[in-house]
């Protein structure tokens, strides 16, 4: 449980986010506005996967996007993930080129949701060094790809962090996960300004390993892709360096459940202590983005969204229904789709967002912001 008191509340003051809507925020703000769908016919002869359709990040090609030295043999998820982490520093500029936010220097810290990190690099260096004439005649410089804190260290490494830097791995949840982490980082005083986000790639390791994990649930399925981040500071220090906070984070909530029928409980309880504990009504809340989770924990995300708030239910935000299911990048999204709508003063100064997740591994999560 993270609660914070008006004023005292950590706030977000910038963010990104490289989707299968575009490579950049705004990219992302006008097509979920507009509610155009990302899903495309997956090319055969490009992916061999079960899917039919995925959302997949637009002519995103690394070597192109970060130029040819140390890409070499970078994975999709870390390239994503640097690519949106460098769109943040620079404030969206078209090459990433010129100074980088101020007050964002070195010692600022890197939260960075993933799931297993790159399940492709996991699975094509174990073939490798199965097939191969001999278990270790593999490529040494794919080694540190199949490791999950591949994307949060070869971020630091690119864009010069050398704060705290941590991987954060929970299945849905995980960009409420990294969230939280971020703020016990800045109340225990080890970093001031932290990047937070989370990132997922699509693959054909990764589809595959959906298919099998989701039984009954495969043939409508869309998986996406994509990384979402954003600048957690101070709220003292965003005005320092000339930024308006977007949204404070005024509290997150967990807990876990047996199964996807329990989620609906335990869900609608976590939500119930968070509002109790921040002293926010059902009534006070103007957006909710839920996870969009597929089959019975969005059924359940659902049914605990009506037990917690009594049928006062405020417009519902639901990203997964325009870039897919990002796994692991699913909150992180949520979160970046109230900035976008705040930004838009679509929720308007004060309100209240309620952003919700449910994993099938149990865990939920509840996240309260305040626009600013």
């Amino acid at each position: 449980m993270v609660n914070a008191p008006s004023g005292a509340a950590p706030v977000i003051s910038a963010w990104t986010a490289v989707s299968p809507l575009g490579l950049r925020a705004a990219d992302f703000s006008a097509a979920l506005r507009s509610g155009r769908p990302a899903a495309r016919p997956l090319d055969p002869e490009e992916w061999s996967a079960p899917f039919r359709r995925a959302s997949l990040v637009p002519d995103f090609h690394i070597r192109q996007i970060l130029g040819r030295k140390g890409t070499r043999s970078m994975d999709r998820a870390t390239g994503l993930a640097v690519t949106a982490i460098r769109h943040l520093l620079t404030g969206e500029r078209e090459h990433g080129e010129g100074e980088r936010l101020p007050g964002v220097g070195e010692e600022t810290g890197l939260a960075l949701g993933t799931s297993t990190g790159s399940a492709q690099s996991i699975m094509d260096f174990t073939r490798d060094s199965l097939v191969g004439e001999k278990p270790f005649y593999v490529d040494p410089a794919r080694f540190p790809n199949t490791v999950m804190n591949c994307a949060a260290g070869q971020s630091a490494i690119w864009h010069g962090l050398r704060g705290p830097n941590t991987t954060i791995a929970g299945g849905r949840a995980t960009g409420l996960l990294a969230l939280r982490y971020a703020v016990r980082l800045q109340r225990a005083g080890r970093a001031g300004a932290v990047l937070c986000g989370a990132v997922e790639e699509f693959s054909s390791a990764r589809a595959w390993l959906e298919w099998h994990a989701r039984a009954d649930e495969n043939s409508d399925a869309v998986l996406g892709e994509g990384a979402a981040v954003w600048l957690l500071e101070p709220d003292a220090s965003a005005r320092e360096h000339g930024r308006e906070g977007l949204a404070e984070v005024v509290g997150l909530e967990f807990g876990c459940a047996a199964d996807a029928n329990a989620a609906r409980t335990v869900l609608a309880e976590t939500i119930g202590r968070l509002l109790d504990r921040t002293g926010v009504t059902p009534g006070e809340l103007s957006a909710i983005a839920d996870s969009g989770a597929p089959g019975a924990e969005g059924e359940a995300e659902l049914a605990a969204l009506a037990d917690a708030l009594g049928g006062e239910e405020p417009p519902r935000i639901t990203a997964a229904d325009t870039i897919g299911d990002t796994c692991a990048a699913a909150a992180a999204f949520q979160i970046a789709a109230v900035l976008a709508m705040a930004e838009r003063q679509e929720i308007p100064s004060g309100a209240m967002a309620l952003v919700t997740t449910v994993d099938r591994d149990g865990v939920v999560g509840a996240a309260l912001l305040r626009i600013r």
